[in-house]
């Protein structure tokens, strides 16, 4: 890291990027400010987890089904309070929160959504396993008052802005406004994020594939040949592929942002339209990849595109790696046999 880089933290960053808009009112960075200490908060107790009562469950799932862990709810709340009284947004929605989460009445509402995964891969913590959290923020579409569904069931590609964390061997942020991905490492010493990755690029094809493959009976043919053909040893297409599988979505994609690669969570038996939600993790990480240069598909088509009917809505995922995912499609949609 270059002296020039440890004297660039995450909140000169915004205010840099701010000064680029000479119409800026504020509120954005004010928001994305506002996210950074909501992120440092979850970090003071992800790094304590194994001393505190934080880890384990509720013994309660949430509105997509999976058990809802002590660290998960503590994450969804702390978020919310972080950014209920800043005026920037008008609502939020979680993973974690059956409905809208309703910006309380006695603050000012303002013209952005939050939409978020407060834990991804929680059930790692105990183990000492890397997990992370995602943000995405719309611009509202309504004109004023309240934040509604409306606000909520936007297009991937209509981003403002979205970002997601790390709390493993460091705390890293990583967030995209449009123009470039950057990633910032926090330095507990001083308690600041100092960019770390500057302009991240995904290279065109990697070498490794994520997946969880003890649901490979419950694919369907078409994906099963796909993961055959990543093993199949072939030297001149860089074939066998390397497995590398955290079960921590967000720890899965950062290595292959850097590194390259494909992550893929298909549909199976169980989820036939697909396990992961749209709204709170693909829409916002396909929105990261694609500036980063990479390429983000449910399979026949690309996930930004995707109009949302519900907030909990599921989909399948194919991200990573430009050609790697290009490649994937061709299995997935029968264009090709292992």
């Amino acid at each position: 890291m270059s002296v020039k880089q440890r004297l660039m933290t995450l909140g000169r960053h915004i205010d840099e990027g701010e000064r680029e808009h000479p119409e800026a009112t504020g509120d954005f960075s004010g928001l994305l400010s506002d996210l950074a200490i909501a992120v440092k908060l979850i970090w003071r107790e992800v790094s304590k987890a194994g001393l505190i009562e934080i880890l384990g469950s509720t013994d309660r799932q949430n509105d997509s089904g999976d058990e809802i862990k002590k660290l998960d709810e503590f994450a969804n709340e702390t978020i919310y309070r972080a950014m209920d009284h800043g005026g920037h947004l008008c609502v939020m929605a979680s993973e974690e929160s059956q409905g809208l989460m309703k910006i309380p009445d006695r603050y000012p509402k303002g013209k952005y959504v939050l939409v978020y995964d407060p834990i991804d891969g929680s059930s790692n913590i105990d183990a000492n396993v890397s997990i992370g959290s995602i943000f995405g923020i719309f611009r509202r579409v309504t004109p004023s008052g309240p934040g509604t569904e409306e606000d909520c069931l936007q297009s991937g590609y209509k981003l403002a802005a979205a970002a997601y964390v790390i709390y493993g061997s460091s705390t890293i942020f990583v967030y995209c406004t449009g123009k470039g991905v950057h990633g910032f490492t926090l330095d507990p010493s001083v308690g600041e994020f100092l960019l770390s990755h500057e302009n991240m690029r995904i290279p065109k094809r990697g070498k490794t594939y994520s997946v969880n493959e003890g649901n490979y009976e419950k694919w369907d043919a078409n994906v099963r040949n796909y993961v055959d053909y990543l093993k199949k040893d072939d030297p001149g297409t860089g074939r066998p592929y390397t497995s590398r599988y955290v079960g921590s979505l967000v720890a899965d994609l950062h290595r292959n942002i850097l590194h390259g690669g494909i992550f893929l969570y298909p549909g199976d038996k169980t989820y036939p339209e697909g396990k992961l939600r749209l709204v709170y993790e693909c829409s916002p990480l396909s929105y990261i990849v694609e500036h980063a240069g990479g390429r983000a598909s449910d399979g026949t088509g690309r996930i930004l595109d995707i109009v949302p009917t519900c907030i909990h809505q599921r989909t399948k995922l194919f991200i990573g790696s430009e050609e790697d995912v290009k490649e994937a499609e061709d299995f997935i949609q029968g264009r090709r046999i292992a």
